[in-house]
C-alpha cells in the first residue's frame, strides 16, 4: 500500500471522492456487528408497512461508508480521527451506490505533531443524485516522512 497524502500536501479546497454499492450483506453484517436488530433494518415484512416501504440501512452504516475512505487517502499519515458529525437526509437501501465527496475547508498547523488538523465537509449522494447524508470531520494528519 502506498503512503497516503501528507498534511503538507493537502490544500484548502481539495476534494476527495469515493463510491461503493451498499449491499444486503452490508446491512445484515451491520446488524450483527452493531447489535441493532430493529425491524426497520432486518424485517422486510414489517418494514414494507412503514414510511420507506422497505428495509433501510443503519445510519451508522452510511456514516462509515463516508468515513472509511479517509483510511485509504491518508494511509500511513493519519494520526487520529478527531471528530465526525453527520446529518441523515434520506434513507439508504440495499443496492444503493453511495457517492462520497469530502472537501478540505481548513488546516490548523500542529508543528509538535509534525503535521496538523484538517477540517472537511462531506456529502453522500445515492445513484440518483439524492443527498442521503451531510457531514463534517476533523483528522490529525502527519507530513510524509
Amino acid at each position: 500500500m502506498f503512503p497516503g497524502h501528507g498534511y503538507d500536501e493537502v490544500k484548502i479546497g481539495d476534494v476527495y471522492e469515493s463510491a461503493m454499492t451498499l449491499t444486503e450483506t452490508h446491512i445484515v453484517l451491520g446488524a450483527g456487528l452493531f447489535g441493532d436488530f430493529n425491524p426497520l433494518h432486518v424485517n422486510e415484512t414489517w418494514a414494507k408497512k412503514g414510511k420507506f416501504g422497505t428495509r433501510i440501512a443503519h445510519g451508522y452504516l452510511t456514516s462509515n461508508v463516508m468515513a472509511a475512505p479517509f483510511g485509504m487517502w491518508f494511509h500511513g499519515t493519519a494520526i487520529a480521527y478527531l471528530e465526525h458529525a453527520i446529518r441523515f437526509t434520506a434513507p439508504v437501501k440495499a443496492g444503493d451506490t453511495l457517492h462520497v465527496a469530502w472537501t478540505v475547508t481548513a488546516k490548523d498547523d500542529k508543528p509538535k505533531h509534525h503535521g496538523g488538523i484538517i477540517s472537511f465537509t462531506g456529502t453522500c449522494k445515492n445513484q440518483d443524485g439524492v443527498v442521503v447524508a451531510e457531514a463534517s470531520a476533523k483528522l490529525m494528519i502527519g507530513n510524509k516522512r
